[in-house]
């Protein structure tokens, strides 16, 4: 058991303290009579379900003494006992073996694949071990299909939204460039005495005079009423930037 520091909790935790394998050469035998072939079954650890048959299991709790207590307090770590398993294969089992065939000196001989392929020693028949493997192939082509379709449409979501971010923004372009081009053709028409007037109206109304700084902009377009009457989230109506705060302007 492994001490957790965030839940003041003991948790469990197992691993292997040691390890011994012992393998033995064997042969796989058909189940047919008369059939005299037998193959040489090499490095069958390396194998994949290879199903091993527990033939031994023990369980040794541990006698711990105050000392340990303290010790295993102090470590983080309080051992409950010792697991003892002993696997084997056993004689006569069924097997069903995938791998490279080799022929020498009259033998055959199983072992696994040099490129790199799976090795299959499992108590399986052929035909369900087939069955299986189809299964996952399968399974993994329904998840590459379901995770790039999800890609492709958080692609499409995010180019459509950089897209529309594009647009609003040659919009908002335009529409400044359209007013620079209204005020100063209007000051162009206006009389000289009345173009300080005209500088200084509000661009919403036309008709009070501009008495407000929109910030972060810094924009000085609109009247007070102006910016009141504005939806929301409020908006400049030169650069379209939403409006987080309003500093009142005086003309002495």
């Amino acid at each position: 058991m492994v001490w957790n520091r965030t839940t003041h909790l003991w948790n469990d935790y197992s691993k292997i303290i040691h390890q011994r394998t012992n393998t033995v050469p064997f042969d796989l035998v058909p189940h047919e009579e008369g059939v005299g072939v037998a193959v040489r079954v090499l490095k069958p650890l390396d194998s994949v379900d290879l199903g091993l048959e527990t033939v031994y299991e023990k369980f040794h709790p541990s006698i711990q003494s105050f000392t340990d207590a303290i010790g295993h307090y102090i470590s983080g770590e309080r051992p409950k006992g010792v697991q003892e398993t002993e696997e084997m294969l056993k004689v006569g089992a069924t097997l069903t073996g995938v791998g490279e065939l080799v022929l020498d000196n009259n033998s055959v001989r199983l072992q696994p694949p040099k490129q790199g392929m799976q090795y299959y020693l499992s108590s399986q028949d052929f035909d369900s071990l087939l069955q299986r493997q189809e299964s996952s192939v399968r399974l993994w082509k329904v998840l590459t299909l379901v995770f790039g379709f999800a890609a492709c449409a958080a692609l499409f979501f995010i180019l459509r939204k950089q897209y529309l971010q594009w647009q609003e923004r040659l919009r908002l372009k335009q529409m400044e460039k359209e007013f620079r081009e209204h005020e100063a053709q209007l000051l162009s028409q206006a009389k000289p005495e009345d173009r300080e007037s005209l500088k200084s109206t509000c661009v919403v109304c036309l008709s009070n005079f501009k008495s407000c700084v929109f910030l972060e902009c810094g924009h000085v377009c609109a009247c007070t009423e102006c910016y009141q009457a504005l939806p929301e989230p409020k908006k400049c109506p030169i650069c379209r930037q939403e409006i987080t705060r309003v500093i009142p302007l005086y003309n002495s």
